[in-house]
């Protein structure tokens, strides 16, 4: 395994590497990562998995600042894993540029996450373009779980680099609460509620197709996982999973939710 700490020497190593899978992570790799990286090594001939903590898709300095880091842990775990390059780079080497033309969602793409993180997936989209012209990937492999986040890359990095985007599904622990970094950061108390709504999100798409409205069931719904687990709701929507429109039927659909437990965001869709 080869770390890479800046973009000139990642450029030399990348010179004759073809069939290139790449895993871009911000760190605290954990098994939804490593997921994707196997993904990566059975499809692909090599595997870069890049670690950087991108400071513009950050709508909230604490949450930046409060985002879990571990770069020992990681590296044992990669190694592990047999991950042929690594990448660490410094800011400067990402943002070495300035773009004529800012990045902006349209107006039908301001929906879920992006409704209520200003500048967040701009921010994302922003790093992965750099990342991706860097590299130069064949595959990128995505998790399901920030299915927003796969659905806008998908559309915009397709449309301008031979590299095709890859989801994977959704990894969870023994209690079906989808991995993710920020989970480290909460208690065992709220642990078990994050549990409880996966667990009540299940009952209420196994009950959809039985609704006449599916708008007035769900805001019924909504109230009781408010009131049932004291969480604060950003948002709890169907939508389809083709162009992420707001849907009546559980067919190619899902359920997308966004809430916070002490103050820590998390997200799934089922």
């Amino acid at each position: 395994m080869k770390i890479i700490l800046n973009s000139s020497i990642l450029k030399k190593e990348l010179k004759e590497i073809k069939n290139l899978g790449f895993v871009p992570t911000m760190g605290s790799i954990h098994k939804g990562h490593e997921s994707l990286i196997k993904k990566s090594k059975k499809t692909c001939e090599y595997t870069i998995v890049s670690i950087y903590i991108n400071p513009t898709q950050f709508n909230n300095l604490n949450d930046f600042k409060k985002y879990p880091k571990n770069i020992n842990k990681d590296l044992k775990i990669l190694k592990k894993l047999k991950v042929d390059l690594v990448f660490i780079p410094k800011t400067k080497d990402i943002y070495n540029f300035k773009r004529s033309k800012k990045i902006s969602l349209s107006h039908k793409d301001k929906i879920l996450c992006a409704k209520y993180r200003k500048g967040h997936f701009e921010g994302v989209i922003d790093v992965m373009d750099r990342l991706t012209k860097l590299i130069k990937p064949n595959k990128i492999f995505m998790g399901e779980k920030d299915y927003q986040q796969f659905f806008l890359l998908k559309k915009f990095i397709e449309k301008r680099y031979p590299s095709k985007i890859i989801n994977c599904k959704t990894i969870r622990d023994n209690k079906s609460i989808a991995l993710s970094s920020r989970n480290i950061l909460l208690k065992s108390k709220s642990l078990k509620i994050a549990a409880n709504v996966v667990k009540e999100l299940r009952n209420i798409k196994k009950n959809l197709n039985k609704q006449k409205n599916v708008q007035i069931y769900l805001n019924e719904r909504i109230q009781n996982l408010i009131n049932n687990n004291k969480i604060k709701l950003e948002y709890l929507e169907l939508r389809n999973l083709k162009d992420l429109k707001t849907s009546t039927t559980i067919k190619n659909s899902r359920l997308f939710i966004a809430y916070y437990i002490e103050n820590i965001r998390l997200i799934d869709n089922l």
